[in-house]
């Protein structure tokens, strides 16, 4: 199945600024942490929960998927890239981490609340720092890609699956963290 590149690309950005949503609810409850007050710990779960079913699972694939496709059409364009695949993996186990220390804290089990934060703040500026490059650099040349005449990935190799926070049908089980962007929205 072929799909329009710009189109993913556009899907794409959409998910960093859902995903940064998600990266500002986790570092205001971290900051908590910081300053001894009690954090949501649940709103913690459904945020980490969020990041490893959708963009470590999903999103970013489809960046890898993304950078294939620039270096097989254009190699000129792909240089410096071949670290996305890594830092992928690498931002997959910090949010891994996190969210096991949140699930362990939420089981009751001691957890060092310093351990929380550090985790916490070296997963949001791991996230950040990536997504910045992404849409700076990655985004910028796949843009150039397209205007150079390659419009159409082939997308068979895509996980085809919806967003289950900001896609059309929200899970079930993020119905209480929807709720909370809702209010930070209305809020803001």
């Amino acid at each position: 199945m072929n799909k329009n590149a710009a189109k993913v690309l556009a899907e794409l950005r959409e998910d960093h600024r859902n995903m940064a949503l998600m990266i500002n609810l986790l570092e205001r409850e971290s900051n908590r942490i910081y300053e001894g007050l009690e954090p949501d710990y649940e709103l913690l779960h459904d945020v980490m929960h969020y990041m490893t079913v959708y963009p470590d699972a999903v999103h970013h694939p489809k960046e890898d998927r993304l950078y294939a496709e620039l270096k097989a059409f254009r190699p000129d364009l792909s240089t410096g890239f071949e670290r996305i695949t890594m830092d992928h993996r690498h931002i997959a186990d910090l949010s891994i981490k996190l969210r096991d220390d949140i699930a362990s804290i939420n089981a009751g089990n001691p957890v060092r609340r310093n351990a929380v934060v550090a985790d916490a703040l070296r997963y949001v500026n791991t996230l950040r720092g990536h997504m910045q490059w992404e849409e700076l650099d990655l985004f910028r040349r796949v843009d150039e890609m397209i205007r150079s005449g390659h419009n159409v990935f082939d997308s068979a190799n895509f996980i085809h699956e919806a967003d289950p926070v900001f896609g059309p049908e929200v899970e079930e089980n993020f119905g209480r963290l929807v709720e909370t962007i809702r209010e930070e929205a209305a809020a803001g």
